[in-house]
């Protein structure tokens, strides 16, 4: 089997549908859901359960991740975070006078 990664300079990575970030994302994941399922092996977990929570955790991630691909888009995720942290309003304690008064320029005499 030949997979294509990139596919032209300057565009970002892509793999079976899965772009930029949500790539990383889907690999972290993956590489998660497999950490987890050996620590609840070794802790002596029946082994069908284990099993059971590997495939679960792992389809919800693989559908999941597709999801965000979809929905948002290559950037779309990364723009949603950053809108998270701007402030909704800015707030202005001044006076209505104060900020249409204009300051006077102050002489002083030698």
């Amino acid at each position: 089997m030949e997979y294509n990664i990139n596919k032209g300079i300057g565009k970002s990575v892509e793999f079976k549908g899965l772009k930029a970030q949500y790539l990383f994302i889907f690999a972290a994941g993956l590489l998660a859901v497999f950490v987890l399922y050996v620590i609840l092996y070794l802790m002596g977990i029946n082994q069908w359960v284990c099993i059971g929570f590997g495939m679960t955790a792992a389809s919800v991630l693989v559908w999941m991740t597709f999801r965000l691909n979809e929905k948002y888009g290559e950037h779309g995720l990364m723009k949603m975070m950053s809108a998270k942290q701007h402030p909704r309003y800015l707030i202005n304690r001044k006076s209505m006078y104060r900020l249409f008064k204009q300051k006077r320029e102050e002489t002083r005499y030698a």
